[in-house]
């Protein structure tokens, strides 16, 4: 004769029977699985409910009912294991964050403890987690492979050109918090480095005799408002059909490009309508500072005569003075290097659309740490709203 003895409903005893009726499983079948009544689980599920799930006093149970007890719960949980294990291949490729928010998802549809075991996870590991993740002002520390998946997302998206510096300042403005030197070792250990500025040859030819203008700017590249100082300068793209000149006029104040013109020739017209282009579309005060290199397109008289129908102040940089325009000149090696090295380009057309998607990306994207980590049509719009301070970095 099997004798009598004196045991405890645990805690956790009680949170297998409320988590299998969740899961599920009928009451009264969980009751007989568990030898106990109907009532009682019932009265378990409900005191859950209102967070007043505790310790129950001593009742005696029956020696051999705990094990048929134990192995009818086992034998209930085997189904869902069956249909967790269904998905498994997908979610171990995740990793530990990937378990956790799966455990998390199907909380109502299987009971925790269950998809910890099916997952080899401890559940009071899952517990931390979300406790880490809900606690009020505190978000929590992301695991690694979620912060390498949104750090691969963001390079990639940014065609590979932000270092660790940019990337964690977007991962920031998206709400994705890490440490910086946890984003810089990351990226290190997966050897995700920005692309490397690369030299180019310059385009400006100042053996001509058009008369060159004063160097007003003297390598000051600050301005307090737009529309202040313009900076102009011309590239060239090399395609199958010849050369693709690209000339642009940018605001000192934002770095934002607000004019360009393309050609298959590099002429003085080129940096005219460059020129006309934004003057058109804003119409600025008599008195703004139009600077460029020394290049005969913009000496040539018919640019100067367009600068002064324009009400604009002409400005070049000194003789062999790569940096009086560095502004306008550093926009060309991110285009080159971000957008269109290594490309071959049948025709110009194919180069435009290049140049085309690669402008609007750098206005409207692309972050400028002179411009406290905003773009360039951000940094405008926070300006105009007054909703950020405008702290600039010449």
């Amino acid at each position: 004769m099997t004798g009598i003895l004196r045991v405890r409903y645990t805690l956790e005893f009680k949170q297998e029977a409320v988590w299998l009726v969740r899961g599920g499983q009928p009451l009264s079948s969980v009751a007989r699985g568990l030898g106990d009544s109907r009532e009682s689980i019932d009265n378990w599920v409900k005191a859950d409910a209102v967070g007043g799930l505790k310790e129950a006093k001593d009742k005696p149970v029956n020696a051999d009912q705990m094990e048929i007890a134990r192995l009818k719960t086992e034998l209930a949980k085997m189904p869902m294991a069956r249909d967790i294990l269904k998905k498994r291949r997908r979610i171990l490729r995740g990793g530990l964050a990937a378990r956790y928010a799966f455990i998390e998802r199907h909380e109502k549809v299987w009971p925790t403890v269950v998809q910890c075991r099916v997952w080899a996870v401890s559940a009071s590991g899952y517990h931390q987690h979300r406790a880490r993740r809900k606690a009020p002002n505190q978000p929590g520390r992301i695991c690694a492979p979620t912060l390498l998946v949104h750090v691969r997302a963001i390079f990639n998206e940014m065609k590979g050109v932000y270092g660790w510096p940019k990337l964690w300042r977007e991962l920031a403005a998206r709400g994705v918090h890490a440490g910086k030197e946890r984003v810089r070792k990351l990226m290190k250990a997966n050897v995700l480095h920005a692309r490397g500025k690369r030299k180019f040859k310059a385009t400006a030819n100042s053996n001509h005799t058009p008369p060159v203008l004063p160097n007003l700017l003297r390598r000051n590249f600050s301005a307090q408002q737009p529309n202040q100082v313009w900076t102009g300068d011309i590239t060239y793209i090399r395609t199958d059909e010849g050369w693709l000149y690209l000339a642009v006029a940018i605001d000192l104040f934002s770095r934002q490009i607000v004019g360009f013109a393309m050609y298959q020739r590099m002429t003085r017209q080129l940096a005219i309508d460059a020129l006309r282009m934004v003057w058109f579309r804003r119409r600025p005060a008599s008195g703004l500072i139009f600077h460029s290199d020394r290049g005969s397109r913009y000496a040539s008289g018919d640019s100067q005569k367009q600068l002064k129908a324009f009400g604009m102040l002409g400005a070049m940089s000194g003789k062999g003075g790569y940096w009086d325009n560095a502004v306008t000149e550093t926009l060309f090696g991110p285009l080159k290097v971000e957008q269109l090295h290594g490309m071959p380009f049948e025709t110009r057309r194919a180069a435009k659309d290049e140049v085309m998607d690669w402008l609007q990306f750098y206005n409207h994207r692309r972050l400028h740490s002179p411009l406290s980590y905003l773009s360039p049509m951000n940094f405008d719009k926070a300006q105009a709203i007054r909703k950020v301070p405008l702290t600039k970095v010449a």
